[in-house]
């Protein structure tokens, strides 16, 4: 009860900064899902946010990642364009998806990289949970990079990711991110069916 009483009392604390971060960054979430454009934008300004939120609570692996998000909304919005047809839509741009052995060299990659920052972080800063922050930002990058690229399985890492971060959040007092990533979770499993069902139309025609 103490625990439900704590979240509460940090959400109702929130800040205005916090709040614009997590509204933002749900509207990005929810229009990538439906391969929207200006979800990019969204993303842009949910990210400048959280770099500032970040790294004011000792989360600087997680600072550098929502400055990598920063630029990918550019590339993602850069990627998204129509072609030169501005009759095409922005959906008609095709899913893909990734074989096994690419997932498993990512996955092995991605590890060993994150055991390292985590460690380095861990060793020479004062970094908050620098392993779990470590795994969050180098899966996330990948992550990111496949939503640009409108890989199908992206949603899959993001489902494991966001779940890792409603940890990481909470363990720092940021409990509204935190619910944020609870909300994410569950976007990221209705973002892969909906991506998965225009994959199976898409390969049908």
């Amino acid at each position: 009860m103490e625990i439900v009483e704590s979240f509460w009392t940090g959400v109702v604390e929130t800040p205005v900064l916090e709040w614009f971060a997590v509204a933002t960054g749900i509207l990005y979430v929810v229009f990538a899902a439906k391969r929207h454009i200006i979800c990019w934008l969204f993303a842009l300004f949910s990210s400048l946010s959280f770099v500032y939120l970040c790294f004011t609570y000792q989360l600087y692996i997680e600072t550098s990642l929502q400055l990598f998000f920063v630029v990918m909304a550019v590339v993602g919005w850069l990627s998204w364009r129509p072609g030169k047809n501005k009759n095409q839509p922005e959906e008609a741009v095709e899913l893909k998806t990734w074989s096994v052995s690419i997932h498993l060299l990512n996955i092995v990659s991605s590890g060993v990289v994150a055991f390292l920052i985590g460690f380095a972080f861990d060793r020479w800063t004062d970094q908050a949970n620098p392993y779990m922050d470590a795994f969050t930002t180098v899966f996330s990058l990948v992550a990111t990079f496949m939503v640009t690229r409108k890989v199908l399985e992206n949603w899959i890492y993001w489902v494991v990711i966001d779940f890792v971060s409603i940890f990481l959040y909470f363990s720092r007092g940021l409990y509204l991110s935190s619910l944020l990533y609870v909300v994410f979770t569950v976007l990221a499993v209705f973002g892969f069916f909906a991506w998965y069902n225009q994959y199976k139309t898409q390969t049908e025609t």
